[in-house]
């Protein structure tokens, strides 16, 4: 599999509105690729093209070697799918949950009742196996998709917000498994996300999404040395203003430069610095 997953001029249009416009990329196995952008950006657009969920208008897709367009059952055999909705059945156990996945996906015994375990334990959840999803809390639920998804072995794992709504202890958590499932079973991943800490700690790589339209794309370390590592902050009414300077020592020598540093201030930049000066909108 020399690409996990490939876009090649892809478009969507929804009543004669694009969401999604000539979105071009490619994943290399075993990255997580993170996709950001603000609300309506296409990025769930995009995810469900990839999971075979809704169909391109034009363009080529293919993830791991096989086209989405004409071999959906083949790709979905390749896929786990974890969506920001949650979609475990709360009237049944964890384990049962499992089981109905399981044979769903045509897991054979003992294999299937080895994966159940396997993962379950994976994601913390044994202990908790005869119990009613219902009775789980938020990211129980959440830890509980992500081993329902893997339990036919996936190739590529697509997470779309996966960590929405969680306390920042919990999300924490999840980050964990999910760099685990990345470190220990080199599952190549692609991403969705609203916290730009989450992006930078998970992804090699990050594409930035807005219209429809891929407007950036690169590592952290790239992003920054484009757009600038360095900032120089001025408070103006209730709001800041921001300049991007090559490094910080050239910010902080302009802030030395200025007779009034009143409301100034210099600082590293970081993704979310970079998200809002390309699409010039926060994130929320």
């Amino acid at each position: 599999m020399s690409t996990a997953v490939s876009l090649q001029n892809v478009h969507k249009v929804y009543s004669n509105v694009p969401v999604v416009n000539d979105l071009s990329l490619t994943i290399q196995p075993g990255e997580i690729f993170g996709l950001l952008g603000p609300n309506g950006a296409g990025k769930s657009t995009t995810i469900r093209m990839l999971t075979t969920l809704t169909q391109a208008t034009q363009g080529d897709i293919v993830v791991a070697g096989y086209d989405v367009n004409r071999q959906q059952l083949q790709v979905r055999r390749q896929i786990g799918v974890v969506l920001q909705q949650i979609s475990v059945d709360g009237d049944l156990s964890v384990w049962e949950n499992m089981e109905f996945h399981g044979r769903m996906h045509h897991i054979p015994n003992p294999q299937r009742q080895h994966e159940i375990g396997r993962w379950l334990e994976f994601v913390e959840l044994a202990d908790r196996r005869n119990d009613k999803v219902k009775t789980l809390s938020g990211g129980m639920k959440r830890r509980l998709q992500i081993a329902r998804a893997l339990l036919h072995n996936p190739k590529i794992l697509f997470l779309d917000e996966p960590t929405v709504g969680l306390d920042p202890q919990t999300r924490r958590r999840l980050w964990e498994i999910i760099r685990g499932l990345n470190q220990q079973q080199g599952m190549t991943m692609l991403l969705t996300t609203h916290y730009m800490e989450e992006a930078e700690y998970l992804c090699d790589r990050i594409g930035v999404m807005d219209r429809g339209r891929l407007i950036e794309m690169g590592t952290l370390i790239e992003l920054r040395r484009k757009h600038g590592e360095g900032i120089v902050m001025k408070k103006k009414g209730d709001r800041w203003d921001y300049t991007f300077f090559s490094t910080l020592k050239e910010a902080n020598d302009y802030l030395d430069q200025q007779s009034d540093k009143t409301g100034m201030m210099t600082r590293s930049s970081n993704l979310e610095d970079i998200f809002v000066e390309l699409t010039g909108r926060n994130l929320d």
